[in-house]
This record gives structure tokens, C-alpha cells and sequence, in this order.
């Protein structure tokens, strides 16, 4: 890591003795925009932060005794952009006051420690639709510590979300809805009664790992949602012409362009890190579980690219800090095209990219090498 000289040290000298790195744990959530007849996914959103007091000779990262508030400036209110809380009580069995998420979290409140050396709010019920009416999904989220009733540390970081899934670039049966040719083709398929069923939730059968954690499992006698969607579309995908990046169909769209990090910028697709659809709707692959891995294609002598048996989104290195919290979300692997994800690094170091400024985090400079491995949860630093 660089001395804090240059062109960071003087935003690395405007830092006081806290700070905080925030990220989210996915470059891109997708949610649908209209629930009356089908939900695909929710508004549901998870925002980390990992928090660092540099006031002593030797950085700690902060666990307990502050409070971790997070706020979207512009992105106050979502009932009033999406018919998801009247339909959900049919979709999912749950009955929400307007704007509050499937974990009861607000556009803005308090995270929570999870035990893992950082904080996060999960489910956030943000859409990309911000309160002027401008469609957003790089809005920026406000996270501020504060401790013995003082803010002392602040960050921006994107929490990202977009409702563009283009599922009528095939389903477009003229007279009826996009929905209902989806839920029709289905029925006409797997002999259901989706049609007259609306409102459908597809994770009420086909399982969604990331919604399974909080009781939402489908029937595990069905395949997953992600296997099922993956192996359907695999054969159909000719249909889908003019696109930079076919994923980009579903994942979530062309003027979206979740996959907007430093790999997208050096070349690299989709199937760079994927392979094929037909590769994810493999039986063996377990979603959400069995992804690409930095450490398959990086390699460096005395680095440690994701402990072993977790995820990037799931790995800490340096004593203990987040690989996310340096380097950015996945698929926002920083410095990305879009500018919003950037912002955080200027902010605290003034350039973008990764986070390699020592006094962003030490109040002085290290005599030893930069540590890139995980080497303890900072209980002993």
C-alpha cells in the first residue's frame, strides 16, 4: 500500500479518528415494478459498513458503542413508486406497513453489527425511481457513525437497484400483458394454473436462495428458481438480438449495465467469469453458492485472493477488513465506468479505485509490507 502523499494525502489529512467504508453485497439488485400479477424478486436491498477507529498508533475496527446510521438523500419514500406493498399479503403471505422492507427495515435507520467485524441493513425497500422522478440505479447512500451523540465519520456509498428486467423483449403476445404471456407459457409448458393464480410469486415453487434465509424456501422437490430460468432460456436466447451482453435480458438491462467494474473496462463480458447459461442451470451448481472466484484467475506471490470456502462478498483479508470494503461490491470491482461507485474512494483518499492510501485507515504510516491475506479479525492488531 502507498504512503498517504500525493493525490490522496491531502483528502487522507481532512479524515478524523473514525472511518467508515460502506458497500453493498451485490453489484445490482433486481426487483419487478409492477406486482399485480407476478414478482420475480422484491424490493429488497443489503447495505454493509465496516467501521474503523484510527485514533491510536494502531487501527481497530469498531464493533460496539456507536451507532451505524444509514440514510438515501432524494430516495425518501418507495410505496408511492410501486404497487408492491398492496400486492404483497397475496404474493408472500405478509402484511408491511408502506415503506417498510421484508426485514423491517426502512429507506433509512440504524444497521445492525452481524458478528462478521462489520454492520449492514438488510431488505431495504429502495427502487430506482428517486423522489423527482428520475429513474436511478446508482443512488447514493448517506452512512454516518456516531458516537456519545457525535457524528464522527460519514461516507456515500451506491446501493444499487433496478426494476428493467426485459422480459418483453420475447413476451410480447399482442393483447394481453407481459406478465400473463409468461404465466400463460408456463401453464401451456408444466400443465399449471398460473394464469388464473395471479398474483405469482416464482419463489413461492422454485426456490431463491437469497430469499430462502428468511423463510421463503419454495418446494424443495422443484428446481431452484436460478436453474430453472437458466436451462429454459438457455435454447431461446437467439431471439434476443442487439444486445451488447444477452444477460443483460434479465440481468437487469441495456440501459442498467449492472457489470460496470474494472474487469467490464479491461474487456471483459458475462461469460468472461459465468461460462454459459447452460453451465448455471447445471443440477450440480448450487446458486449463490458455487460462483466465480477472484483466485481463479488472479494469482500473486503472498496474497490471498478469498478465504478458502468463501465468496469475494464473503471474504475478509487485511486483519479482518472486507474485501468489499477496499475493493468494491461484486461487479462493481472499483474503479468502475459509472461514476457514483468511485465516489467513496475520492472521497476518502482522492482518486478512485481501491482503497490504497495507509491513512485512510492508520494514523501513521506502517513500516511493514501491505498484508493482503487474512490473517485475524483485528482483535489483536
Amino acid at each position: 500500500m502507498e504512503d498517504a502523499v500525493g493525490e490522496g494525502g491531502e483528502a487522507a489529512s481532512r479524515l478524523g479518528s473514525v472511518t467508515v467504508l460502506a458497500y453493498n453485497d451485490l453489484g445490482m439488485h433486481c426487483m419487478n415494478q409492477d406486482f399485480s400479477e407476478l414478482m420475480v424478486l422484491p424490493p429488497f436491498n443489503t447495505l454493509h459498513a465496516q467501521v474503523i477507529d484510527r485514533a491510536s498508533e494502531e487501527p481497530e475496527i469498531i464493533r460496539r458503542g456507536v451507532n451505524v446510521l444509514y440514510t438515501i438523500p432524494g430516495n425518501t419514500s418507495s410505496a408511492s413508486k410501486t404497487n408492491f406493498w398492496r400486492y404483497v399479503p397475496q404474493l408472500m403471505g405478509v402484511t408491511l406497513a408502506r415503506n417498510v422492507g421484508l426485514t423491517g427495515n426502512r429507506l433509512s435507520g440504524k444497521m445492525k453489527p452481524t458478528g462478521d467485524n462489520d454492520w449492514n441493513a438488510t431488505g431495504i425497500p429502495i427502487t430506482p425511481l428517486l423522489d423527482n422522478g428520475q429513474e436511478d440505479p446508482y443512488p447514493l447512500a448517506t452512512v454516518s457513525v456516531v458516537r456519545n451523540n457525535r457524528t464522527v465519520a460519514k461516507t456515500q456509498a451506491v446501493v444499487p437497484v433496478s426494476w428493467e428486467i426485459r422480459c418483453d423483449l420475447c413476451h410480447n403476445t399482442p393483447g394481453i400483458s407481459t406478465a400473463t404471456d409468461i404465466l400463460r407459457a408456463h401453464d401451456g409448458l408444466h400443465g399449471t394454473n398460473l394464469e388464473q393464480s395471479k398474483p405469482v410469486f416464482c419463489g413461492g415453487c422454485h426456490q431463491q436462495a437469497p430469499l430462502a434465509a428468511y423463510g421463503f424456501t419454495g418446494d424443495p422437490n422443484l428446481p431452484s428458481l436460478s436453474r430453472a430460468m437458466h436451462k429454459a432460456h438457455a435454447p431461446r436466447m437467439g431471439m434476443v438480438r442487439n444486445l451488447e451482453q444477452r444477460c443483460y435480458a434479465c440481468h437487469p438491462g441495456v440501459r442498467t449495465q449492472c457489470q460496470r467494474d474494472v474487469h467490464y473496462a479491461k474487456g471483459l463480458r458475462c461469460e468472461s467469469c459465468h461460462t454459459s447459461m447452460r453451465a448455471v442451470a447445471s443440477p450440480t451448481r448450487r446458486p449463490w453458492v458455487d460462483e466465480p472466484k477472484c483466485g481463479d484467475c488472479h494469482q500473486r506471490a503472498g496474497f490471498q485472493f478469498e478465504q478458502p470456502g468463501k465468496l469475494y462478498r464473503q471474504s475478509k483479508g487485511h486483519h479482518g477488513i472486507h474485501c468489499a470494503a477496499c475493493h468494491g461490491s461484486p461487479h462493481a470491482i472499483t474503479p468502475t465506468v459509472t461514476p457514483a461507485d468511485n465516489v467513496q474512494a475520492i472521497a476518502l483518499q482522492g482518486h478512485a479505485g481501491v482503497i490504497d492510501k495507509c491513512a485512510v485507515c492508520h494514523r501513521e504510516q506502517p513500516d511493514e509490507a501491505f498484508d493482503h491475506r487474512f490473517s485475524g479479525d483485528g482483535d489483536d492488531d
